[in-house]
C-alpha cells in the first residue's frame, strides 16, 4: 500500500465552534468548510485534523475520552502564556518530561485533550528507546 497522507475526522456537533477555537487558539487555517464538514490545515500541508456532524445513521458522534492531539511547537512556555493568557483551561501543567519535552495540555470545546509540546534532550533512562 502506498499511502500519501493519513488525517482522523472527529464527529461531533461542534464543527462550528471547533473551528473557531483551532483558527482562533492555534491558527490553523481552513481549507474546506461546507457547514457539517471542516477541514483545517495546521503549520504545513501534512498537518491537517477534520471535524464532521454526523450525515449518515451509522455515524456516531465521537467519543473524546482518551483521545489526544499532540502539538509541537518552537517556543512552548510563550504558547503556555499565549493560552493561558485567553483563558484557555490548563489541564495539565507545563511541565519537563524525562521522555524528551516540555509540555501542557489544554481542551478544545469537545473535550479532546491537546498537548502542546516542545523537544527537549531526553534522561539517559530514555534514550534508548528512540530509533
Amino acid at each position: 500500500m502506498n499511502i500519501n497522507s493519513v488525517s482522523a475526522a472527529f464527529t461531533t456537533d461542534k464543527v462550528k465552534e471547533s473551528r473557531d477555537f483551532y483558527v482562533r487558539y492555534f491558527g490553523a487555517k481552513v481549507t474546506f468548510d461546507c457547514v457539517w464538514y471542516v477541514n483545517l490545515q495546521f503549520g504545513n500541508e501534512s498537518s491537517t485534523l477534520q471535524f464532521m456532524s454526523p450525515q449518515q445513521p451509522e455515524q456516531h458522534l465521537s467519543n473524546s475520552t482518551g483521545l489526544m492531539y499532540n502539538f509541537s511547537v518552537n517556543d512552548v512556555d510563550a504558547e503556555h502564556k499565549r493560552l493561558s493568557d485567553a483563558g484557555l483551561e490548563i489541564i495539565v501543567p507545563l511541565e519537563d518530561h524525562p521522555w524528551g519535552d516540555r509540555g501542557f495540555a489544554t481542551q478544545d470545546p469537545n473535550g479532546i485533550s491537546l498537548y502542546v509540546y516542545e523537544d527537549r534532550e531526553p534522561s539517559e533512562e530514555f534514550k534508548q528507546y528512540y530509533k
